[in-house]
């Protein structure tokens, strides 16, 4: 995305990628109606504000009340209660000789069940839709084309592609319509979901198997770091208790 200035406030340049950032920060369920114009500039909007009372707390010299600076003495405890954790869990490690251990003594938690694999056009309004299945139709875009062009979903980058998913992975009018299909074929009318109107196309499909080691390496990392790392921080936080006071009021719950 090429950097462009969307406002200005007293000086302060406010740029489309903040813009961006702040639509990644949103629910995925959420992001697309913030994708139209309508939704980017109520974003912008907010942004705006939020300059403006930052400005005003600063002419105000709010900055220097002793609400403020209580505020600031709070996050600065949050902030080093989070840094201490992180700190901590960043010396938790999990070696490769125990992920290849994991996965040949859980041989049925790598099973790959039958998948789908699927792009989409997600619109905000049912007409719009079924103006775009026509345009594919009649050939005037290609799906990939058109879901760059129209499509109000991050996967648009993608040309609308989803990858693969299996049953109970979307939700479930956007899944009974997609196994519905055969591959290469897209939908003739639009699906309706709580996220907007789907125009869908299945791509490829996969029968069940197991998944190769390599592919499932780093989640399976992942998910023994996530165990060690728990099991580590209350043994730390056992250990801590005998090092410092701590009296915890049951009979109060």
């Amino acid at each position: 995305m090429e950097k462009q200035v969307v406002a200005v406030v007293e000086g302060k340049e406010i740029y489309n990628t903040d813009l961006e950032a702040l639509i990644q920060q949103l629910p995925q369920e959420q992001q697309g109606q913030f994708r139209t114009k309508e939704g980017r500039r109520k974003l912008l909007e907010e942004l705006v504000a939020q300059e403006l009372f930052y400005l005003e707390g600063k002419k105000d010299h709010e900055d220097e009340s002793e609400e403020y600076l209580a505020l600031v003495e709070d996050a600065k405890e949050k902030l080093l209660k989070s840094h201490m954790i992180a700190k901590f869990m960043k010396n938790v490690e999990v070696s490769d000789e125990e992920v290849k251990k994991f996965y040949d003594e859980n041989p049925k938690q790598f099973i790959a069940p039958d998948s789908i694999r699927a792009s989409h056009i997600l619109l905000p309004s049912e007409q719009q839709a079924i103006d775009i299945i026509k345009e594919i139709k009649d050939g005037g875009k290609t799906f990939e084309e058109a879901a760059k062009a129209y499509s109000v979903c991050p996967s648009r980058e993608q040309g609308g592609d989803l990858s693969y998913f299996s049953k109970g992975k979307m939700v479930p009018q956007f899944e009974n319509a997609a196994f519905a299909m055969k591959v290469g074929e897209m939908s003739d009318e639009p699906v309706k979901t709580d996220f907007g109107w789907h125009i869908i196309k299945v791509t490829d499909s996969k029968t069940s198997e197991t998944i190769p080691y390599d592919v499932v390496k780093e989640s399976a990392r992942q998910y023994l770091l996530e165990q060690k790392q728990n099991r580590a921080f209350l043994d730390r936080v056992d250990e801590l208790k005998k090092e410092y006071d701590v009296d915890v009021k049951i009979g109060l719950f």
